[in-house]
């Protein structure tokens, strides 16, 4: 599990998936395809969804668990035709017990002509949903926040100096008679970078 390091104090952290994975699980003729995502929100999951089901239109099954957000209060399971509670809460328990978030795993089934049980139709999902998160990566990040600011030319190297301070992200910039900039940087800095660009003369802050 990553480092949290220096900042470990600051309670906007949270585990997800470096990138997107997949592969291939076998069980008594019946082949489990694996797929795991990063994922941003539920269209981005709903489009993924759509996107398999139509490469793997003739799948038996589309069995699948997300969660969103911080805390992980957003969640489906879905069986997808299997016997209840068989392949989407096998599926969600592994994403809970490596405490991720913002992340889809989908287990597309085919069926191989032997019936596993309600045990082995568990174990396979569980097992197909592991192996999803272990050819993957899995990486800290934070809780984002974007806030717009507007400042007099002669501030700029005010500004740029806190940006630099804080590690803030330059989203956008626009250079006219006034300077216009997006910024972004992680949610435990935001009441020290707020006060800190407040005390810019001249400074106007906005939230995106």
């Amino acid at each position: 599990m990553p480092d949290p390091g220096q900042d470990s104090n600051f309670d906007d952290s949270f585990l997800t998936l470096a990138r997107s994975s997949e592969g291939l699980y076998k069980d008594k003729g019946s082949k489990f395809y694996f797929f795991a995502f990063p994922v941003q929100d539920e269209q981005e999951i709903k489009d993924l969804l759509a996107d398999l089901r139509k490469k793997y239109y003739d799948a038996r099954h589309h069995c699948f668990a997300w969660v969103l957000g911080k805390e992980g209060l957003d969640y489906r399971a879905n069986d997808d035709g299997e016997p209840n509670h068989s392949a989407g809460d096998p599926i969600l328990g592994q994403i809970r017990s490596n405490q991720l978030t913002d992340i889809l795993i989908v287990v597309v089934r085919y069926f191989g002509g032997t019936k596993l049980g309600m045990g082995g139709l568990i174990q396979a999902y569980k097992t197909s949903a592991a192996m999803a998160i272990e050819a993957n990566e899995i990486i800290e990040k934070q809780v984002k926040i974007r806030i717009q600011v507007q400042f007099p030319y002669p501030q700029m190297n005010e500004v740029m100096k806190l940006v630099k301070t804080h590690d803030l992200d330059i989203i956008a910039q626009e250079m006219t008679l006034d300077c216009q900039m997006s910024l972004e940087f992680r949610q435990g800095l935001e009441q020290r970078v707020t006060q800190a660009l407040e005390d810019i003369e001249g400074l106007e802050l906005s939230t995106a």
